[in-house]
Parts: C-alpha cells; sequence; structure tokens
C-alpha cells in the first residue's frame, strides 16, 4: 500500500525565480512556478496503513515527525493546490503541473537513507519505504489550463530532473511507479546469435558470420572493440580448440559486455603500451616504457608504484591517531583512541573524469571525486584518504552579459552535452559536495578556459585553395579529481589470496547507472548515442562511502594478522564485470560467484546490468580464507550499518563463473585467459608534421598609435578576467578545507583570505609537536602544445615545482609526480605530438631532475563531434598534461604563501627568471585574451637553473633568518599578474621597477610572459642572502633582480599599483589595489551571482574596496597559557566521542579531548540502540560534525530522531542531560543534532533566579541564505555574560574576538517557530564584522544569515553548549588558515581555541 505526504518547498525563492526564468526561454506562457516534495510512503500491509494514516496512532505521529523537516517558500495558493492533489487516485492528472519521481525499479540514496531512519526509529514493522517526489505546479498567463504532454515535458525536463534515475509524468505517478520494487518484471539474459541455423560446417563463413554479429554487437551495446578485438573474440567462441568455458557457443551479452569493459583504453591503456613508428621510423620505446623510466632511474621513497589503486611514498615516523585493538575479539565498543608511533607512508593519486563530467557535470565531477576517494581507500589491504584536489579545463564559458572579447565565436556543443560555464556551475558543486560529505579538504585545483581557431595541419596530400582552420579547445572537458591518503607500512602490499577466499562486496546497492562508462570514455564523445553517453554517467552517495571506509579503518586497526583484509579493489569502470576478475586473476586463482547475492536495489535488471553497472561506492574485499575473518568482518559492517555481501568464493582452477539461480543459468563461464588473454599488441604510427604559427602582434588589436600606458591598462582589464587567471574563489569556499583538522595550508591565504597560495600542505599526524608533512601542488600548461608539445610538458612540470616549493619539502628526491594525458590521438598528427611530449619529461626531463612519476592515467579520446544545421562540427582539445607534485615536508611551519608583509624597514621584491631574460609569449593568457597564440612557447632551456633554483629554496626554507617573508611563482599571466596577487592577499602597495624598451609590444612582453620562475619578498638588507643561497646551489646571479619595492599599509587608505622604467624612473602605469583585485575577481562573482544567491555575492564583491577592512584579528581577553595532560589513561575523565553513520569529524575531535585530557572512547549509535554501551560510564559526551545521514530529512535531524523515537535510547540520554556533573558539546553536525533534542535538555537559571525551557528559547537550524554550502574562515566574539561566565567550555575566552573554521550547508539560527522577533538566549558565541567589531548579519563575515550572527548557545547552565563553527580544527597554530605573529609568539604551537577543551579539562578536576 502507498501512500502521500506533503513536505517542504524545493527551491528558495531566489532559485525559484531562476528556474521560471530557464523555463521562460522555452514557454513564455508560464508566468509563475512553484514545487514542493511529497513523501510517497510504502507500507507494510493494509494494518500499518490503517495505523499511518490515523493521526492519533503512534506510528503516524513518528510518521509525522520525521516528516517535518526543511522550510516553507510556496506561492499562497500552492499548498491548497497540493492538498487538492493528493486527495485525487494515484494516476491522475495533475492540473497545471507535473512530478519528477524516482525511475521504476531505481531506490535513490535519499530514499535508502530516509528509509534506514524510519527503521530505527521504530517504523521498521509498518513502513518499507520512503520515497521523495518532486511535485512542480505552475500559473500561465492567460488563468487556463496547460495540456502537458511527454514532448513538452522533453523539453523543461533538463531544469528539473536526472533523466538517468528520474522520469517527468503529467500525472500523479504512473501505474509501473505505483508498484512495488518486487512486481516489475525483469529482464533476461540475452546471447549474440554468431552462429547461422544453417551453417554448413565451412569455418570461414562462420568465422565472417560471427564476426558481423560481434560488430553489430559492439554498436548496439556500445563497447568500443577495435577491429582485432572483434576477431580475437569471433576465434575465441568459434574455434575447435576448447578453452574451459568456451566450446563453440554464443557468447552471452554479460560476457561481451564485461570484455569490453576489462579490455577498454580506459582500463589497459592500449595507446601508452603501443608499439609506435614516426615519420616510417620505429621506435625503441612504449608512451608507458618512458614514464616507467623515470622511476626505474630514481626508484629512492617510493613503496609502490604502477601496481596497486595508488603508489605508495615513504613518510616520516610519527604518532599515529586512531583506535586501536589488540585481538578482534576485542569489543568493538567502549575503544580508546590512542597514538602509537610508526612509519607513516603517503598515498599519491590522481585521476580523470572527463566523459562523465560533459554529459552531466554534477555527477560526473561528484563520482569523479568519488572514485578517486575510493582508489586512495583500497591500497593494499586498506588505506586512507587524507586531502583531495580538483581541477577543470573547458572551453569559454561565454556568461550570459559578460562575453569577453576572446570569446566572441560561438563554437555551438552537441545538444545533449552540458556548456562550459554549466560545467562550471555545477561541477565544481558535486566534486565539493562528494569530498564536503565524505569528509576530505579540498585543498587545491586548477582552472582553465580555451576555446581558439588555430591554423590546421595541412594533409601532404592536399592543395587547399586557402588557409586551412580548428578549433581547439575543451568541449570534451578535462575532470582532475587526486590527493593524498595514508597506508600503515605492513598493508602496503596486497596478500595473495587462496583457493576458496571468501569474496565480499562492501557497500551501496547496484541499479542501472553508470553502464558502459569504461568504454564510453575511451570514445570520443558524439560518437556513441545520446542514450549510452546518458547510460554511462554514475551517481553518488557519498554517506555510503564514508561508511565503507569506517569498516576499512577498524579494518587496518588491527594487528597486521588479525586484518581480515587481504585484498581490496574499488569499483570502477566497467563495475563488478572489472573488479571482481581483477581481484581473483592478481592472485593467479579463478572465482565462482553467484549474482543474486549482490546487493541490488533494481530487481529489474538483466544479468548483464547487474554485473557491468558502475553503480558507485562499493569495493570487492578478498577475506582471509577462515571463519574468524568473516566473523570479524560482519561485525565491524554491522556495527557501522555498511551493506555487504558474501558473492562467490576463489578456486585453484582459472576460470571465471557466474551463475544466476533465478533464472538457473550461467551468464559468465570464461576462462581467465580468455578475459585477460590481449589480443595483439597495437601499433601506432604518426608524422611529425606541425601547423603552421604566426608570431603574436599585440598592435594589431590595439587602437592606432596605442601610447604604452594605455596598451598596458587595455591588457591588465582582459587578463584579470581570463579565467585561469582570476579569482577562484567561487571553486573554493564550497569546498571545507579544514576538516580532518591536518590541513596547515589551503587555497585562502592571509588575514584577508584571497585565494592565492601555491601549494596544499597537511600535517602527517596530530600532535602539537608534530610538524611533519605532506605537500602537493598542480601544474599545467595546455595551450603551449598546440606550439611545442615537449614545451608544455616540461612548463607544466616546472610550474607544479615553482608551486610545490612553497613548502618546505625534504628534498627535490622526494618529489614524486602524478603525470594525467589528455588527447585526441587519433586526431591528425597528435600522436606524434603525445609521443614527443612522453618522451620529453619521462626520457629527459624528469630523470635529469632526479625526480619520478609513479602514478597518472591517461585519456585519449578528447574530441567532441556532432552535427549541427546540417554540418560536421568538431571541437578538438590540445594535448593536455596535468601534473601534481607531492612531497614530504620537513616543516609544515616554514611554508612560504603570497601575502606580501607591511614591514617597519623597506622590502624589496625579487624575481628569480629561469629564462634568463626570454620573454616568449606563444600560449600564454595575454596572448589568448587577444585571441592569438603565437608561435614560441616559453620552456625550461636548462634543467639545472630549475634544479638549482629548487635546491636553493630548500636552503632558504631552513636558513637561520628565515629572509623569504613573501613568494609567489610565475605562471598564469606573467610577472605583472604574480605581483599584483601578492599585493592582493597582502593589502599592500607594489611599486615595479624594471628596464623596459619603449614600444608597447615588448613592455607587454616582460610584464605578462610566463616563463618559469618565482618572486620573493625580502628585506633590502636581505637581499644578499637570498642571492647567496641561489648561487651557491648553482644558479647564475643573471637570473636574479629586484623588480620592484614593496609600499607600507595606511588605514583606510587605498594602495597604490605602480610600474616605472627603471632608466628615469618615468611611471608607466598605475593603479589601484581595489580597483584591480575587483577585475580580478569580477568573473567569480558572476559564476557566484548566478549559480548561488545574488545578493551574497554582491556583498561578498563589494567588501574587496571596502578600505576600513582590517581583516582577520585577534583580540583577546585575556593572555593564553597552557598546561598540556600528562596523566594515564585510567586516571581521566570518559568522554563519548559520539558519531552516526555519516559523520566524518570524530578524529579532530577525540584528538582535542584526549590532549586536554581526556579518555576519548568511540561511541556510535548503534552501541547505545542496541544496549552495549550506557551513558552513564561518561563525564562528558560529543556529537561530532559530518553529514548524519547524508543529512536527510534535514540536517542532524535523523540523528536526533533516532534518539527522540526510541523510548529507552531518549531516556537515557534524558538521564544523561541532567546530571550536574556532565557536559554536552554539539558541533556542526552535532549542534544541529543538539537543536532537535531542546525538549530534553535542562533549563538555564537566569539570573534572577527564573529559569526558561530550553525548547522555548533554542533555534533551529536552517540552510544558510546563500543555500550554499559555505566553508569559510570567520570572526567571532565570545561574549561577555553569565552564561559564558559559567560555561564549562568557554569561560576563560569570553569577550574574545578570534578566527574560527566554518563549514556548513544548514547553518541559520531560525527562531520563528518561537513566534517572536528577537532571540531571548544569551548567545554563546556570534558572528562579527571585522570593522567595528561588533554582531553582524552581513555576508560573508556571517556566513549563514544567522540573526544577530548568533552561532552558539548553552543549556543546563552552560554544561550544554551547541556550536556551529569548528574549534576542535584550529586547535594547533598551524591548522588556522591565518594566524597573528602576536599570537604565533604568545601561544606557541597551540592555538587559542584549545583553551575550550583545557577549560572542560579544569571543570571536571
Amino acid at each position: 500500500m502507498r501512500m502521500l505526504f506533503p513536505g517542504p518547498s524545493i527551491h528558495s525563492p531566489g532559485q525559484r525565480s531562476r528556474l521560471l526564468k530557464s523555463i521562460q526561454a522555452i514557454d513564455p506562457s508560464i508566468i509563475a512556478i512553484d514545487s514542493v516534495w511529497v513523501h510517497l510512503v510504502h507500507s507494510t500491509s493494509e494494518a500499518s496503513t490503517s495505523l499511518l494514516s490515523t493521526p492519533s496512532e503512534p506510528p503516524a505521529q513518528i510518521l509525522s515527525t520525521l516528516l517535518s523537516y526543511g522550510e516553507d517558500f510556496t506561492l499562497p495558493e500552492t499548498r491548497h493546490r497540493v492538498q487538492e492533489l493528493l486527495s485525487l487516485p494515484i494516476g491522475s492528472r495533475i492540473p497545471n503541473g507535473f512530478m519528477v519521481g524516482s525511475r521504476p525499479g531505481t531506490l535513490p540514496s535519499w530514499s535508502s537513507k530516509a528509509s534506514d531512519i524510519a527503521r530505527i526509529c521504530q517504523l521498521s514493522d509498518h513502513v518499507a519505504r520512503i520515497e521523495r517526489i518532486g511535485l512542480y505546479l505552475f500559473t500561465t498567463a492567460d488563468g487556463g489550463q496547460k495540456t502537458i504532454n511527454f514532448e513538452w515535458l522533453n523539453t523543461i525536463g533538463h531544469l528539473v530532473h536526472d533523466r538517468m534515475t528520474q522520469v517527468c509524468l503529467p500525472s500523479l505517478l504512473s501505474s509501473q511507479m505505483a508498484k512495488d520494487n518486487q512486481g516489475l518484471e525483469r529482464k533476461l539474459l540475452k546471447s549474440v546469435q554468431i552462429f547461422k541455423a544453417e551453417a554448413n560446417g565451412d569455418q570461414s563463413h562462420n568465422l565472417d558470420f560471427a564476426r558481423s554479429q560481434l560488430q553489430t554487437a559492439n554498436w548496439e551495446l556500445g563497447l568500443a572493440l577495435a577491429s582485432d578485438e572483434i576477431d580475437y573474440l569471433a576465434n575465441a567462441f568459434t574455434s575447435d580448440t576448447t578453452k574451459k568455458g568456451i566450446s563453440r557457443r554464443n557468447p552471452t551479452d554479460v560476457e561481451l559486455f564485461m570484455f569490453a569493459q576489462v579490455n577498454s583504453e580506459h582500463c589497459r591503456h592500449k595507446i601508452f603500451n603501443a608499439n609506435w613508428t614516426l615519420d616510417n621510423v620505429a621506435q625503441d620505446h612504449t608512451l608507458f616504457g618512458m614514464i616507467r623510466n623515470t622511476h626505474d632511474k630514481q626508484p629512492a621513497h617510493t613503496l609502490s608504484a604502477y601496481h596497486d589503486n595508488a603508489a605508495v611514498v615513504e613518510g616520516p615516523t610519527a604518532p599515529r591517531f586512531a583506535l586501536y585493538r589488540n585481538t578482534s575479539k576485542e569489543a568493538l565498543h567502549l575503544q580508546s583512541y590512542s597514538s602509537q608511533l610508526e612509519p607513516m607512508p603517503y598515498i599519491i593519486k590522481v585521476e580523470t573524469h572527463n566523459h562523465p563530467t560533459a554529459v552531466s557535470p554534477y555527477e560526473g565531477a561528484a563520482t569523479g571525486s568519488g572514485g578517486e576517494i575510493r582508489d586512495e581507500g583500497a591500497v593494499g589491504r586498506g588505506s586512507k584518504p587524507k586531502a583531495g584536489l580538483a581541477g577543470f579545463s573547458v572551453s569559454n564559458l561565454r556568461i550570459p552579459g559578460h562575453i569577453q572579447p576572446w570569446e566572441t565565436e560561438d563554437f555551438g556543443k552537441p545538444t545533449h552535452i552540458a556548456s562550459s560555464l554549466d560545467i562550471m556551475l555545477e561541477g565544481p558543486l558535486g566534486s565539493s559536495a562528494y569530498n564536503n560529505e565524505f569528509g576530505r579538504p579540498g585543498l587545491c585545483g586548477y582552472f582553465r578556459t580555451f576555446a581558439q581557431r588555430v591554423p590546421a595541419l595541412v594533409p601532404r596530400t592536399s592543395l587547399p585553395s586557402g588557409p586551412m582552420s580548428e578549433v581547439r579547445g575543451f568541449h570534451k572537458p578535462i575532470m582532475i579529481a587526486g590527493g593524498m591518503g595514508n597506508v600503515r607500512p605492513e598493508f602496503i602490499q596486497k596478500r595473495k589470496l587462496r583457493p576458496n577466499s571468501r569474496i565480499v562486496i562492501l557497500g551501496g546497492p547496484g541499479m542501472l547507472i553508470g553502464l558502459g562508462g569504461g568504454a564510453a570514455s575511451s570514445i570520443q564523445s558524439g560518437a556513441s548515442s545520446v542514450e549510452l553517453d546518458f547510460a554511462s554517467v554514475q551517481r553518488e552517495n557519498a554517506e555510503v562511502e564514508r561508511r565503507c571506509q569506517e569498516v576499512i579503518d577498524c579494518c587496518v586497526n588491527l594487528p597486521h594478522d588479525l586484518n581480515p583484509i587481504d585484498s581490496i579493489h574499488d569499483v570502477g569502470a566497467g563495475g563488478l564485470s572489472n573488479a571482481l576478475p581483477e581481484l581473483v586473476h592478481d592472485s593467479g586463482l579463478g572465482g565462482k560467484f553467484e549474482l543474486r547475492d549482490i546487493n541490488i536495489d533494481d530487481q529489474t535488471m538483466s544479468p548483464m546490468e547487474i554485473w557491468c553497472n558502475e553503480s558507485q561506492e562499493r569495493y570487492v574485499i578478498g577475506l582471509s580464507p577462515n571463519d574468524e575473518a568473516l566473523a570479524t568482518f560482519e561485525a565491524i559492517a554491522r556495527r557501522e550499518r555498511c551493506p555487504y555481501s558474501v558473492v562467490g568464493i576463489t578456486t585453484e582452477a582459472q576460470e571465471l563463473i557466474v551463475t544466476d539461480r533465478f533464472f538457473n543459468n550461467t551468464p559468465v563461464h570464461l576462462s581467465m585467459d580468455t578475459l585477460f588473454g590481449k589480443p595483439p599488441k597495437i601499433n601506432r604510427s604518426s608524422r611529425t608534421d606541425r601547423a603552421p604559427r604566426s608570431p603574436i602582434d599585440f598592435i594589431l588589436h590595439l587602437r592606432p598609435g596605442v601610447t604604452v600606458r594605455d596598451a598596458v591598462e587595455e591588457s591588465v582589464n582582459r587578463v584579470l578576467r581570463l579565467p585561469s587567471v582570476g579569482s577562484k574563489s567561487f571553486l573554493i569556499t564550497i569546498g571545507d578545507r579544514s576538516v580532518t583538522g591536518l590541513v596547515t595550508r589551503d587555497q585562502m591565504i592571509g588575514r584577508y583570505q584571497v585565494p592565492v597560495a601555491d601549494v596544499a600542505v597537511t600535517r602527517t599526524t596530530y600532535g602539537f609537536d608534530v610538524i611533519t608533512g605532506e605537500a602537493m601542488a598542480m601544474g599545467e600548461r595546455s595551450p603551449l602544445s598546440l606550439i611545442c608539445a615537449s614545451s608544455s610538458a616540461r612548463m607544466a612540470v616546472a610550474e607544479s615545482l615553482t608551486n610545490l616549493i612553497a613548502s618546505d619539502i625534504s628534498s627535490l628526491q622526494h618529489v614524486k609526480l602524478s603525470a594525467n594525458w589528455m588527447c585526441s590521438a587519433n586526431h591528425g598528427n597528435e600522436g606524434a605530438r603525445l609521443f614527443e611530449a612522453v618522451k620529453a619529461i619521462g626520457m629527459e626531463f624528469c630523470t635529469e631532475l632526479g625526480i619520478s612519476i609513479p602514478v597518472g592515467k591517461d585519456s585519449m579520446s578528447m574530441k567532441m563531434k556532432w552535427q549541427q544545421d546540417g554540418q560536421e562540427k568538431e571541437v578538438t582539445s590540445p594535448l593536455s598534461l596535468i601534473v601534481t607534485a607531492f612531497s614530504e615536508v620537513n616543516s609544515i611551519e616554514h611554508t612560504w604563501t603570497p601575502e606580501l608583509k607591511a614591514t617597519s624597514t623597506p622590502s624589496v621584491l625579487v624575481l628569480v627568471d629561469l629564462s634568463r631574460g626570454k620573454h616568449r609569449l606563444g600560449g600564454s593568457a595575454i596572448a589568448q585574451v587577444f585571441n592569438q597564440l603565437g608561435d614560441v612557447a616559453p620552456d625550461v632551456d636548462h634543467v639545472a637553473y630549475l634544479k638549482s633554483f629548487i635546491d636553493g629554496c630548500v636552503k632558504l626554507h631552513r636558513h637561520s633568518d628565515q629572509p623569504v617573508l613573501a613568494y609567489h611563482d610565475r605562471s598564469d599571466g606573467g610577472l605583472l599578474v604574480t605581483c599584483l596577487e601578492m599585493s592582493f592577499a597582502g593589502h599592500v602597495g607594489i611599486d615595479l621597477d624594471l628596464d623596459f624598451a619603449t614600444n608597447a609590444q615588448d613592455v607587454l612582453g616582460q610584464l605578462f610572459n610566463e616563463e618559469a620562475g618565482g618572486v620573493f619578498q625580502c628585506l633590502e638588507s636581505s637581499v644578499v642572502t637570498l642571492v647567496n643561497e641561489f648561487v651557491k646551489a648553482g644558479l647564475p646571479p643573471s637570473c636574479i633582480q629586484v623588480v620592484g619595492q614593496v609600499l607600507g599599509h595606511v588605514d583606510g587608505a587605498d594602495q597604490t599599483i605602480s610600474i616605472r622604467r627603471r632608466q628615469g624612473r618615468e611611471e608607466i602605469w598605475s593603479s589601484t589595489r581595489s580597483k584591480l583585485q575587483s577585475i580580478w575577481s569580477e568573473t567569480s562573482y558572476h559564476m557566484q551571482a548566478i549559480r548561488d544567491h545574488a545578493e551574497c555575492a554582491r556583498e561578498e564583491f563589494d567588501q574587496i574596496a571596502n578600505l576600513e577592512d582590517p581583516g582577520l584579528f585577534y583580540s583577546l581577553s585575556s593572555p593564553m597559557t597552557f598546561d598540556l595532560c600528562k596523566s594515564s589513561l585510567n586516571d581521566r575523565p570518559k568522554v563519548a566521542i559520539l558519531r552516526d553513520q555519516g559523520v566524518n569529524g570524530h578524529l579532530e575531535m577525540a584528538f582535542a579531548f584526549t590532549t586536554a585530557g581526556f579518555n576519548a572512547i568511540d561511541v556510535h549509535m548503534t552501541d547505545i540502540i542496541t544496549g552495549q554501551v550506557d551513558l552513564s560510564l561518561f563525564r562528558g559526551l560529543v556529537a561530532v560534525g559530518g553529514f548524519s545521514y547524508g543529512d536527510v530529512l534535514g540536517s542532524g535531524s535523523g540523528w536526533s530522531k533516532s534518539i527522540l523515537l526510541h523510548e529507552s535510547t531518549k531516556s537515557q540520554f534524558a538521564n544523561f542531560f541532567k546530571r550536574g556533573d556532565t557536559f554536552v558539546l554539539g558541533v556542526c553536525n552535532g549542534c544541529q543534532m543538539l537543536t532537535n533534542l531542546a525538549e530534553i535538555l535542562p533549563m538555564n537559571t537566569e539570573s534572577e533566579g527564573s529559569s526558561q525551557l530550553i525548547s522555548k528559547v533554542w533555534p533551529r537550524m536552517k540552510a544558510n541564505k546563500s543555500r550554499r554550502f559555505e566553508a569559510r574562515v570567520t570572526m567571532v566574539n565570545v561574549p561577555a555574560n553569565e552564561l559564558n561566565a559559567r560555561s564549562v567550555f568557554l569561560r576563560s575566552l569570553q569577550g574574545s574576538s578570534l578566527p574560527i573554521a566554518v563549514s556548513h550547508g544548514e547553518g541559520r539560527v531560525d527562531f520563528s517557530h518561537h513566534q517572536v522577533n528577537t532571540p531571548t538566549l544569551l548567545p554563546a558565541m556570534q558572528y562579527i564584522d571585522r570593522v567595528k567589531g561588533q554582531p553582524t548579519e552581513s555576508y560573508p563575515a556571517n556566513p549563514n544569515g544567522s540573526v544577530y550572527g548568533i552561532t552558539g548557545f548553552h543549556a543546563a547552565d552552560g554544561r550544554i553548549l551547541a556550536l556551529m563553527p569548528h574549534p576542535e580544527r584550529v586547535i594547533t597554530t598551524e591548522s588556522n588558515s591565518w594566524v597573528s605573529d602576536e599570537i604565533r609568539r604568545q601561544c606557541g604551537r597551540v592555538g587559542p581555541w584549545f583553551k575550550m577543551f583545557e577549560d572542560c579539562r579544569t571543570w571536571c578536576g
């Protein structure tokens, strides 16, 4: 039985307005639209239906409580229309409206989480499933009824639904959607008929027919098989030579689809393993062989390369903080957190997810990050992701109303592929959201736009009548997802599985999504059908992946011999059809699997779809072949509520057998040789001819007689608006950058939080005295490859290193690179360009530098082809090498940033120019904004200079005088942009003083060339020290020159930026910092205004020109001193670190309390609900941050309702709260959870003795005003009031104002349910503006729009504290994005926020 219940609004007023405009562009007759959620509840029986529909019955009351969440923004008549509609029979037409629901047979992640909550809240006997349907109601201009049909819905459907997992319908559910999943018809196993019924025994005739049939299947199924692979399969299935599993039979569609995925270019990297011939000369090396050469020449410090999901690199020995168990029989609950000294190797991996991001930007980028996270978690016998990165290359944005001069030509696009603008509006949200929910900080990346018509290579046989051109750009985008993690030394290598090892799938269910992604990404976009392109895109569920990771963490925290995991693989391209065969094949074994033991949520799926879909958040695991291993694993998974299924065993016979007990057949029976035995190695040939290129001439694009000043002005105005140069703020503030508490350098730097950091740095592990770490930085110079591929590759590596060296790396030999290659290998002579680039760095550049490339990825189908207006169109991506450099860090305290410092004695800017005065502009930002390419690209002509530069920087990091005050590499935009970004970060002026020629062309060349190098700020008195260190390292003095002075900061005055000709000190151009920074931020502002809340975007943009803004500051009410506890664990008060499924902030919180002197104990809600843990054992309870239940049914709501709607659990919490000797802290998601427990929280006593019920004064938490996840460093004040004076946590901090990390999507306090305009509670903490230091509601100082800036509040007279910001993440000095010099001197390595936890320990006695 099914019932419908109304829900909250889908869209905010701003989002609704944008949706209406988009629909009106298609159908102007629509004048208003509204949207609400409707819940479809599947009851277990007719009796349950009666109970759930009777308001007085307890099940109905529980259900009503669960479905009360969100906000109501509906238009005046909407609720009445919804009630009328829900009274109609299912299947009724919706007057002037339509609905968006799940595709029949599919269970969305929202539904599975909501159903989980219902079961935990004692509705398991009554509710089988809860779904959510989007109901859209509109009004027409004439007030009449509009006929809604599928043709009309198809025109607007892309605005409101995901066509792969959802359907748009004009009626209130369809007959199919009204059915239960189990009642739908299951699809059958298919075979491809490769034998003619009338076959006469002629073998060659049969072989030809088999090839023809397989070729047809190849196209229909989108297999992307090459002709030699089709021949291989035809021979395999028609040969008289019988292999195990093959005896002259028809292959099943499961076998063919699996073979295509396992042997796709995506999985097998055929081009990189091919034999190459250039200009008819056979080459000695494969592409992969040349990459491996770097590791062969420099294997030092690499522990694992090329044969696992990620590479492993040596790290320092440090105190690893975790939950350790001595035996597998030791209880999972009541485990204490502790540190254990051991080596800390780190993992590096960078992936691409280009094709899915082109088709569905949000999901493509989200699952790109999710897949890479799984790579980091599936190394050896289990590992742990730590920090992430993301990057995007797209064609021109062409922002409506703001199309730039270099974007005027519209190159078009295929209709089913997203535009560059849509990719950059949605893709970064997907990537960030996944990282946020999983709990991995996103710390660096890149963003490039490029699309240009350039001269094409003229084939030798053609005689063109005129110049030939082609469009080069990123219509097929690059989406980079990468990061680093950790693995325990004893688990780096996978164990060989033994026969009869149980094979487990850990993670979410299979669904009909991501089908054929491996093959689809191996062909040029547009070459397959629209349906296959959409089918190949996966969908994400980060909360399930978080649960999987908790299972893996628990397993690897066991001793070496007790970890039940022998081998683990992530499920990626090809789904189970690739992962399971690989898992067993790696151990030289076969496997037998039962298809119906696989957990699926779409019962209609065919055997092929079950076996081959690429549903995310899954791992395949080989357990040790004993019952104890299985029992250990199952106990862990059940406690974490993580889905798993035992699907088969390994076999000594090297056969792959997949049975299907439902249909009583065998979809797969192949020998491993047939599946993994490769067709003949491919051969590639190409020529080295190059397309013609023309010199750059800026004067042609400027008015006649232009002055140097005007030329610089025009160039600056254009270059600063180019996305690769301008602010990336809109990409950064949506991503959590403080989670884990181990981040010591993120993208935002300085007291003004400007996004210009060169490098990302993390601490090795938790500890105030742990100063070692890891660093990562990126480099890419794709446009250069259109001029010279080898220059582009060398410059990409150089950029990654000049970025990385902002951190105190151990040495150049410790640096490891990931190389991600993108090109259209079959386009023209692009193959030769690819070979040239790989050879340049694999055989020459990197080996001369002494660095290796132990990991990487390639994508060889970077072309978009389509038909438009009857014409064939294509856009081909430039050959692109995206380099990510990683290194161990000697000291996290010595990281340089671009923030210029105002000094009491004169300071200067020093340029280290590794080109020794060359000004090559080919492929530069200034060339692009004048719609030119150029004929000569910048390059690293002297490898020794780059090596000496890195070695010199290593010495300067460790110099006793610390002469470097600021550093920024020279890259996109050249010297001028480098210096301007340093000025933006520090809000100080600069006076550049250069040896200029007199003509504009040469001046622009000097200011905007992008040759490798870097700019340093140092005191005038330290210049000699700086120069001497570089000269001692081998760098010629001619590479080093002073290029300007740093001007002082004057409060309330703008900062001057000027450029002078050194001869005569003649000023050739000047401007102000605020004006230039506003131009630099303009593109980011426009993107933010379109995507988020336009008013908030404008407030933030206007803040750039606020000359009164002092930036972040510290104003402490009293000096800080700390006494770090050294007592033994048994003498410490016990604090429960409480978590539920989906939370991710428990480790940093446990460390904060452990270091303050507590015995921090891991407590999962499972432990309490099942009665295994009693809260009476504890002195304190801490609800940590994260995304419990993926924020389904409201942030923190599922967590709190699992307490309130479970009587014994509710009673236990209420009794704990009442005890006068207990304390409670709820942070972020924990704060949201606590606000929902207000009814059982003890009252606050006011000064006159009266008291108020917490439920009458505490707020509810709502979505941020910006309607976006906000990750920022903001100023807060701890007001001096009577509650803070009694506070367990804040009494020493009251009266203080200081920065703190904020990361949340629903942090706006709302008191509307109290029917009062003014809150009556005394705030524990408030957001303040930086100018007056007063509580504020202005964005972004107040990141969520909370009234009076309230972001913290007490109960129980200060024993219970709920906060949205994250003090636990910033308890060390270096984990703060910015700290004043005064605080560093006063506090040392312990940050002011640690005082909260120390005060709590003092309160406990």
